[in-house]
């Protein structure tokens, strides 16, 4: 399915280390009846291993995109990681994280794959988040589980062994959804009707297979809600926003909706306030989730004030909440702070309650695989709205859906609306071909 806390125990009260003990055995009294033969089976169990747990991170972090464009979900996975070695590790036992930039291609993606998952031999990937996934197909096969990974494109409804940060419940078999169709809900559609009133819509995309699939998809939950749509695409290398502004405009749009970058996002603004476009919202998406809004948006004061995003995680702002607490507190040192990170920081938690539930048989691909294919709805402590890996042979034709949505102001930053998981809402499931 498309997108439309900490773990008890875990960072908030420490991570004990599981120390080995020693069998001691007694020497047998002098005339013992027993059998010799009652000795000849005893085991002593095997010292526990303090061997570094390796991990991969692939992501195109010098895409043509942008160089920070996909780098928010690692830092966010590596913060986790280095905050949970220096409290002692998984059982003791330290995770090694080793990086690899596929530079936003399929064949930089492949050799990053072969590096971590043959050379590596990482037990997992975790946070992948790659413009081109080419290498996916490879992971599977290796069955190397690739948890809370990014899905810009089709490979976590597509694998097997791949759980995409928000889930999936198609059957995974190698084709994309079922049948070659993936499905997604209008529960952002529904909000802002709901709760704003609005009912007329811009859509604006690149000529990009994956920004535009993403545009039909807003495109038809919108319609699916009763929205008149205004539909607006620009060239991925030459955009021109300042022609889709002066339309969307004209048009009367109130709402708009993007599948776009943050340097599109911003340029799209810069046009909108430059034609004198006003708009109820700028709904962006949770790529663009970030604290750099004032620096990307310095010349569109009034659209800026107007964005509002939305997600399935819960606002990196919002530090009531203990588990958002731990990530900013672990992710003070970096010089901006994101949804993705967050995000990268949930993926790396999954991770660890995966490796955890190994301790008795050890931690391998297939035991870290076994606790996320087990179906159980997953929040990282609450950072989540519940994630579900599911297979089902034929897609839901409505879903309870729920959506987390903040606002921007200036002075205060991203600021929650609602409850994420309060804010929900029994969707049609609308299918879209990727």
């Amino acid at each position: 399915m498309r997108p439309k806390g900490v773990p008890e125990g875990v960072l908030a009260a420490g991570l004990p280390l599981l120390l080995a003990t020693a069998l001691v055995l007694g020497t047998a009294a002098c005339g013992s009846r027993l059998p010799e033969s009652d000795f000849e089976h005893r085991t002593t169990p095997a010292p526990q291993s303090t061997a570094p747990l390796r991990v991969g991170i692939v992501t195109s972090a010098t895409s043509p995109v942008g160089g920070s464009a996909f780098t928010g979900p690692r830092d966010g996975a590596k913060a986790y990681f280095d905050r949970l070695n220096a409290r002692g590790g998984i059982d003791g036992r330290p995770v090694e994280v080793r990086t690899c930039d596929d530079g936003g291609s399929g064949v930089g993606d492949n050799e990053c794959v072969h590096r971590l998952v043959d050379e590596d031999k990482v037990v997992a990937l975790v946070a992948t988040t790659a413009l081109d996934y080419a290498g996916a197909s490879r992971v599977s096969a290796a069955g190397v589980p690739d948890i809370g990974g990014q899905p810009i494109g089709a490979a976590y409804d597509t694998y097997p062994h791949l759980y995409g940060i928000y889930g999936s419940l198609a059957p995974r078999e190698g084709t994309p959804g079922w049948g070659g169709k993936l499905y997604g809900g209008t529960e952002v559609y529904r909000y802002f009707k709901h709760v704003q009133g609005a009912r007329t819509a811009a859509v604006i995309s690149y000529n990009q297979s994956a920004s535009a699939a993403y545009a039909r998809l807003v495109t038809r939950g919108l319609k699916a809600e009763g929205y008149q749509v205004v539909t607006e695409q620009v060239d991925f290398a030459l955009p021109n926003f300042r022609a889709a502004a002066a339309d969307l405009k004209d048009q009367g749009a109130d709402l708009v909706f993007d599948a776009l970058d943050t340097h599109g996002n911003a340029q799209l603004c810069k046009a909108m306030d430059d034609v004198g476009a006003k708009v109820i919202a700028k709904v962006t998406n949770v790529q663009n989730w970030t604290s750099t809004v004032p620096e990307d948006y310095k010349d569109a004061p009034r659209c800026r004030n107007a964005l509002w995003a939305t997600g399935s995680s819960r606002n990196y702002e919002d530090t009531s909440d203990a588990a958002v607490r731990a990530f900013r507190d672990a992710t003070k040192g970096l010089p901006t702070h994101s949804q993705w990170q967050l995000e990268g920081w949930a993926a790396a938690m999954w991770f660890t309650d995966a490796a955890k539930s190994c301790a008795k048989t050890g931690v391998t691909r297939a035991c870290v695989d076994r606790f996320m294919n087990r179906g159980a709805p997953y929040t990282a402590g609450g950072l989540l709205i519940p994630v579900s890996s599911e297979r089902l042979p034929t897609p839901p034709k409505t879903r309870r859906t729920c959506v987390s949505v903040a606002r921007w102001e200036d002075g205060r930053g991203w600021v929650s609306q609602g409850d994420m998981n309060s804010d929900c809402f029994e969707v049609p499931q609308l299918s879209y071909e990727p």
